[in-house]
């Protein structure tokens, strides 16, 4: 009598879950902290630069943007690479480039020298969080995917966190060079471990003989018999023809094309508008005003109530069409949105509408990262998150650099956050009309 053979589907989605999709998860944890370090880290050595090296806020506004546009290439680059050799092996590569360009940046002999080194910083980051994203999705199951993934995001948001702690215990010690020395050791000693201890997607190496040896070693791992039966199963794009198609080719084939688009819309105008905000809002708040400490904890309930809208927003995604769950989040931004300029005289106000724009803002680009991760065929998810996200990258660019635009343009701070609310109504129905096109298919198409 033989055995049942199972496929990664069955592995993932129909057992308890095993102790490897948890350490999966922890590692592309820690992937994801590395990159909200970076984020958060930067920014409070830009004072002592300017300082160290005399430059103007316009010399530093391209080491800035070189990291920014290390991003964008890192994602357009790494995605279709990660769908040939792998989700691990190029976590690992991005893990690699991050640390030596953040190492490399503590000794710039010059600021040219450090924006060329933010670049190489970014481009590494730009590979290692979509595919983080990729695998913590190909290991989570189907009931509790977004729950599990959105909470593995949560890495960026304490990495966040992290980066001020760490600057503040570093630089008066060690100066800004300090704080980029740990922002490279940090992804260079998790490097090992995610090499050793990270496994391959199963989904990925299906069907592909020279994987074989490898998948059944994670399969091993994952379930504890060496000899449990294992179906390498043909994705079933492939007996469609479709698996000759390249991933970039699969993003915009007629089954994926409206999709594709609508996503990257959502991805660029979030992105664009939660820069627009996150840069803005503090000097219009010390500009009525109000001091700097009080600007610094209403801008912390941005991120905090991202985190709290992507917990929810990922419980009501595994219950219902999450392209609909995602439409009412960007419902909840643009009018939280549009309401903060009404509210910066009010102190307590202004607490509750910046709070509510992160949950409905962040909250949503969080649920998008699962949803887009869900939304291919895996020979084209690794390029869809990237490139999603890349196109996400080109909004945040525009966003910091258009939000003093439109503060003077309109002359009026309540007419300027109805103008930053109007992209979010642009992602809003986006979401929406992808819900209808694809309303009834299950976006979980591994």
């Amino acid at each position: 009598m033989h055995a049942q053979a199972i496929t990664p589907h069955n592995l993932v989605d129909d057992r308890k879950t095993s102790p490897l999709q948890i350490l999966t998860l922890i590692l592309c944890f820690f992937v994801v902290a590395a990159d909200g370090f970076d984020v958060a880290s930067v920014g409070y050595v830009a004072p002592l630069l300017k300082k160290a090296w005399s430059l103007s806020p316009a010399q530093l506004g391209p080491i800035f943007g070189a990291g920014l546009f290390g991003l964008t290439i890192g994602s357009f680059l790494f995605g279709p690479l990660a769908d040939r050799i792998g989700r691990k092996r190029v976590i690992t590569i991005s893990l690699v480039l991050f640390g030596i360009g953040s190492f490399g940046c503590a000794y710039a002999p010059s600021p040219i020298w450090l924006i060329v080194l933010r670049f190489a910083t970014g481009a590494g980051l730009g590979g290692a969080m979509p595919n983080a994203i990729t695998l913590s999705s190909e290991f989570s199951p189907a009931r509790s995917r977004a729950l599990l993934v959105t909470l593995m995001f949560c890495g960026f948001t304490l990495g966040l966190a992290f980066g001020g702690a760490v600057a503040a215990l570093l630089i008066p010690s060690f100066g800004w060079p300090g704080v980029f020395i740990f922002g490279g050791l940090f992804p260079l000693l998790l490097t090992p471990v995610v090499w050793l201890w990270m496994p391959e997607s199963l989904r990925f190496m299906a069907g592909k003989p020279r994987y074989e040896r490898e998948a059944r070693q994670v399969l091993r791992r994952l379930t504890g018999d060496p000899d449990t039966p294992f179906e390498q199963v043909i994705p079933e794009d492939a007996k469609t023809g479709a698996a000759r198609e390249t991933a970039i080719g699969t993003l915009f084939s007629r089954r994926y094309r409206s999709g594709t688009l609508l996503l990257w819309l959502a991805f660029f105008c979030t992105l664009w508008v939660y820069y627009q905000v996150s840069s803005w809002l503090p000097t219009v708040i010390t500009s009525a005003g109000i001091d700097a400490a009080h600007a610094a904890r209403v801008g912390a309930m941005l991120p905090l109530g991202g985190t709290i809208g992507a917990l929810i927003n990922a419980r009501l995604m595994d219950r219902v069409n999450p392209f609909f769950v995602l439409a009412g989040s960007y419902a909840v931004a643009a009018v939280s949105i549009g309401l903060i300029g009404f509210s910066i005289n009010e102190p307590t106000w202004v607490y509750v509408t910046v709070f509510m724009a992160g949950l409905g803002l962040s909250g949503a680009q969080t649920g998008a990262n699962v949803l887009v991760a869900g939304f291919y065929t895996t020979a084209a998810r690794a390029t869809g998150v990237s490139w999603a996200l890349g196109v996400g990258r080109i909004g945040s660019i525009i966003g910091s650099m258009t939000g003093g635009v439109l503060l003077a343009a309109f002359h009026s701070v309540e007419a300027a956050f109805v103008a930053f609310a109007a992209p979010v109504v642009i992602a809003g129905v986006a979401m929406l009309a992808n819900g209808w096109f694809y309303r009834g298919t299950d976006t979980a198409q591994a």
